[in-house]
């Protein structure tokens, strides 16, 4: 049944706390209630139980998930009964985040210094284009003037009185659009945490999750820092961000190519003074 507050060691009981304060600071900033997260975590329970777990026998039963998790049984049937809900925000994040790693990563498409050109929106004999960019980028149908649109609509892009269209952030990061920016969050802080969870239980082999602490710090130090860490940050990601679409080339086709993987850098800044009402 469901573990006693007093059985949690006391170090992961601080640890889960400060890991939920910001969460719930964006709960409560959309008005989203204690009950009504108390529901979803009924269904993840559920989830994680039923596909996450490992089980002596194939078959799940509703009584062993109750069992696991303290859920009970008349909701476990009900969660597990309910129809999955599908957005296709995913897919056209995925499908512009191709488009945009090839700007980033393709000779044509970048300058001397490596940084994305500005591409004249329509093709043009002999000259890249923004048009070439999404048909050369993409193995879906995608229409040019369609992923134009919606980019200006993000704001990832900008289109100058020459017609020429200008990559707006080194990364496929919507200025706008509010599911596009909540599914980028639900996914790259599911992995961050699936990472660190892994190396937690002691899980083989250890995942890389490292950071770098300093505090007592001015402001003006922490800004020429995070200058420092965002250069660097981006020299790393197109990096890696080649070799894999190189590798993706490669391994496509291949049965054993099942395999995804997700790189994240990270940086907070914050008073001292708050981190340690935190602690």
């Amino acid at each position: 049944m469901s573990t006693a507050p007093q059985d949690v060691p006391v170090a992961l009981h601080q640890a889960l706390t400060r890991l939920l304060r910001p969460l719930v600071k964006l709960l409560v900033h959309y008005h989203i209630s204690y009950p009504y997260l108390i529901q979803l975590l009924k269904s993840v329970y559920v989830e994680v139980a039923e596909h996450d777990v490992p089980h002596p026998s194939k078959t799940v039963t509703d009584s062993r998930i109750t069992m696991l998790t303290g859920v009970h049984r008349k909701d476990v049937r009900r969660l597990r009964d309910a129809p999955e809900e599908v957005s296709d925000v995913g897919r056209h994040i995925a499908l512009g985040a191709q488009v945009a790693s090839a700007w980033l990563t393709t000779p044509d498409y970048v300058d001397s210094a490596g940084e994305p050109r500005a591409l004249f929106r329509l093709a043009t004999e002999g000259e890249p284009s923004f048009e070439s960019l999404v048909e050369s980028a993409s193995k879906q149908d995608l229409r040019a003037r369609s992923v134009l649109d919606e980019w200006l609509r993000l704001g990832v892009i900008t289109v100058d009185e020459h017609d020429k269209v200008h990559l707006r952030a080194e990364a496929f990061i919507p200025a706008e659009g509010f599911d596009e920016k909540a599914y980028i969050f639900g996914m790259t802080q599911h992995d961050h945490l699936t990472a660190a969870v892994h190396n937690l239980l002691g899980e083989e082999p250890p995942r890389l999750d490292r950071c770098v602490y300093y505090n007592h710090l001015h402001p003006e130090s922490v800004d020429k820092l995070n200058t420092l860490i965002q250069g660097e940050a981006m020299t790393l990601l197109k990096s890696v961000d080649r070799k894999a679409r190189e590798m993706q080339r490669r391994d496509s086709g291949k049965p054993a190519a099942t395999e995804r993987f997700t790189l994240g850098i990270y940086f907070n800044r914050e008073d001292v003074a708050a981190t340690d009402k935190e602690r």
